[in-house]
């Protein structure tokens, strides 16, 4: 049965409402790549983890997360133009390899976080990202199978509660290339 410190594998199908409420797929994991979690480790949304509790091998699923319970509400405030020497490679030239409409660029937060942006626009003078979660202001309904369900092994737990093992790139794997080998990609 699904509680905490079990790891879960499961099928699912991600689907999001467009704009005339018709479905669309947006993610799937499938028995060849399944979706893999540790419950009650914090690795899947709560609302998430609090429908899948209780559920045993075999049983599926069919659930929606309004956005309030998933990603939240899309924010405005989220939009934010920032000089363009903001994204300047180390030749202090505009990195234009990294930096365009639709990619995803790392963002340190005062605190020290790093987040993950979304470009939405490049001027002459300055580049918008959306800090939002692509699927802010969504209702997600997942559909899906539970395939295995087992205890947690130390190392397992140790290495999902350890803030990234190397801590060379803070949990961004992305940029990481340290060799350390805690990144998997």
């Amino acid at each position: 049965m699904i509680e905490n410190l079990k790891v879960v594998s499961a099928t699912y199908e991600l689907y999001i409402a467009d704009e005339k409420g018709q479905e669309e797929l947006m993610e799937k994991a499938t028995e060849e790549a399944p979706l893999t979690w540790c419950q009650g480790e914090g690795m899947m949304l709560p609302a998430f983890e609090a429908a899948m509790a209780g559920k045993e091998v075999g049983d599926s699923f069919d659930f929606v997360l309004p956005a309030k319970d998933a990603y939240g509400e899309y924010l405005q405030e989220g939009l934010m133009d920032l000089p363009k020497k903001m994204f300047f490679n180390g030749d202090g030239e505009f990195d234009e390899e990294r930096v365009y409409v639709g990619a995803i660029v790392p963002m340190n937060t005062v605190d020290g976080q790093i987040v993950k942006a979304q470009v939405c626009e490049v001027t002459d003078e300055q580049v918008t990202i959306d800090l939002n979660h692509p699927y802010a202001g969504e209702d997600l309904h997942f559909k899906g199978i539970i395939l295995s369900i087992r205890d947690v092994t130390e190392g397992e737990l140790k290495a999902i509660r350890t803030p990234h093992g190397c801590g060379r790139c803070k949990g961004n794997c992305d940029d990481c290339n340290s060799g350390c080998g805690s990144c998997e990609k």
